[in-house]
């Protein structure tokens, strides 16, 4: 028989949000992916009414009454969870009697899992493959594309030197240059290659950097505010190419403002239990460039960290397929999430003892 701190270990372990309920529907235990759902510590969660967290969920509330008195299980799915000071959330709730160790009902397992969460993994997980499928893709006609440039260069090159009009050369500059143009194009599409030349840093050490180059570069009419979790653990990560992945989220942030000014926010923030892919990990940072210009065209929104992809007639595309490498390289994520007024672009960065 384990004992009641062993349970309590136990419990903790678990990515599943899970809370015990009395006879009488109170919280009296909430382990620590229950603390994250609702951010909130498990002491200030003890003791508080179910119903306060379910105010519309009346017919759940009765079948928990019921599962209580039958002591039986259910599942009940879609259910509108209300956590304080961060509004609802769509959930998924198993019920389960909890039992004294002779056999007596003690009151309730309550089992939560975001129906949000399960789609955002899923929608993430497609992502991060299309993404590598993507990469091979590109890897592969870059292959195809620079060796004729090559050649197309070289030959511009000899020809050049057998032209007897010096005039004619412009032609053949002109073929060199596109020849350039195009490889540094491609080059740009691959993104860096190469080892990660990983360190220990602050998060806002690259984020003072990039703010500081955009705001030379801003329409004075766009304001860059920041709003820093001064308690955030260092990370382990190459720090140039995350600051040329940062430096390419907030570019397209100030260029979504179309030259109509506006506000940006660079906001951190520690998230736990966080999944990545496939990595659940303990304790992540996360960073958000949040704007409020007219937002991400729908048309693209699925479509947007695909290479060659862009909003803007003049835009390149690449920067954030570029962002979105990469974050990937170094165990990160991007998402975001977009509505006129209000677009967030996120990354998700693993501190050093995920990695």
């Amino acid at each position: 028989m384990i004992s009641e701190h062993e349970a309590s270990n136990l419990l903790n372990q678990l990515t599943t949000s899970v809370v015990l309920l009395d006879s009488v529907l109170n919280l009296v235990f909430a382990n620590a992916a229950a603390e994250t759902l609702f951010e909130t510590s498990a002491p200030k969660l003890t003791g508080l009414p179910l119903e306060r967290f379910f105010p519309q969920g009346e017919k759940f509330l009765d079948a928990v009454r019921q599962s209580l008195d039958e002591s039986r299980t259910f599942t009940e799915r879609d259910v509108l969870l209300l956590r304080p000071h961060l509004g609802t959330l769509k959930v998924n709730c198993t019920v389960s009697p909890w039992w004294r160790v002779r056999g007596e009902p003690m009151g309730l397992v309550l089992e939560i899992a975001s129906v949000e969460r399960h789609q955002r993994i899923q929608a993430e997980e497609a992502m991060l493959l299309q993404n590598h499928i993507t990469t091979a893709l590109m890897r592969g006609l870059a292959h195809e594309v620079k060796n004729p440039l090559g050649g197309i260069r070289g030959a511009a090159q000899l020809l050049e030197r057998e032209l007897d009009d010096p005039r004619h050369t412009e032609y053949t500059q002109i073929i060199i240059g596109e020849a350039d143009r195009l490889r540094k194009l491609v080059d740009r599409m691959l993104g860096p290659r190469g080892e990660l030349n990983r360190c220990s840093f602050n998060i806002h050490e690259v984020l003072e950097h990039v703010r500081q180059v955009v705001e030379i570069e801003r329409d004075r009419r766009i304001v860059i505010e920041r709003d820093y979790d001064p308690s955030l653990p260092e990370i382990y990560a190459d720090r140039d190419l995350l600051i040329q992945a940062f430096l390419n989220l907030v570019r397209n942030a100030v260029q979504a403002m179309n030259g109509h000014g506006g506000t940006i926010v660079l906001r951190t923030r520690a998230q736990r239990k966080f999944t990545i892919g496939t990595t659940l990990h303990r304790l992540v940072i996360r960073t958000d460039i949040i704007d409020d210009g007219p937002g991400v065209d729908p048309q693209i929104a699925d479509s947007i960290f695909f290479p060659m992809v862009s909003g803007r007639a003049e835009g390149s595309g690449l920067g954030l397929p570029i962002a979105q490498s990469l974050v990937n390289r170094q165990g990160g994520l991007i998402g975001f999430t977009s509505e006129p007024g209000n677009t967030v672009f996120t990354v998700w960065l693993p501190i050093r003892n995920d990695i």
